[in-house]
């Protein structure tokens, strides 16, 4: 990108702090959980400075206790720098934990079958997930992945 040493190593600590890998700077990739080999991925696309964040199924193959814990930091880090995250996942809570716009698709050929924008506040603890807010709009999604597929439904 053409920034001088000084100015890289700036970059790789503040993305580092934001997701909370300040330490592991001389750690391998194998070094690392699996949830900060995720975070460390996210950094990576943090310290281009792109406009949009693109993280496609980045939480999938982690334990339930772990991605809710990332899912907690994504929401921290989305109000710290503002970016835009396009979230891809097929888990229904994460889709409405995370967002404020949830695009439900229908399988091949890939269509959009609903578009949702979250009532939920921006601060949200894990605890809203008990809410009967956010279980109505968890089954609009449901439903419209159910009208996506089908005969299926």
């Amino acid at each position: 990108m053409g920034y001088d040493k000084a100015t890289r190593a700036d970059r790789v600590r503040h993305v580092l702090d934001l997701v909370e890998l300040s330490g592991f700077e001389k750690k391998f990739p194998w070094q690392l959980s699996g949830g900060m080999q995720q975070r460390a991925s996210i950094a990576r696309a943090l310290a281009f400075d792109a406009d949009l964040l693109l993280m496609d199924e980045p939480f999938g193959a982690l334990d339930e206790i772990v991605r809710d814990h990332l899912n907690e930091q994504l929401l921290q880090l989305w109000m710290r720098t503002n970016k835009t995250i396009c979230f891809v996942t097929h888990s229904i809570p994460e889709a409405v934990y995370l967002s404020t716009k949830i695009v439900v698709m229908s399988p091949r050929p890939g269509r959009i079958t609903d578009v949702i924008d979250s009532p939920l506040p921006k601060e949200r603890p894990l605890e809203i997930r008990d809410s009967a807010q956010f279980i109505e709009i968890a089954h609009r999604v449901r439903a419209g992945l159910r009208a996506g597929h089908g005969d299926l439904a």
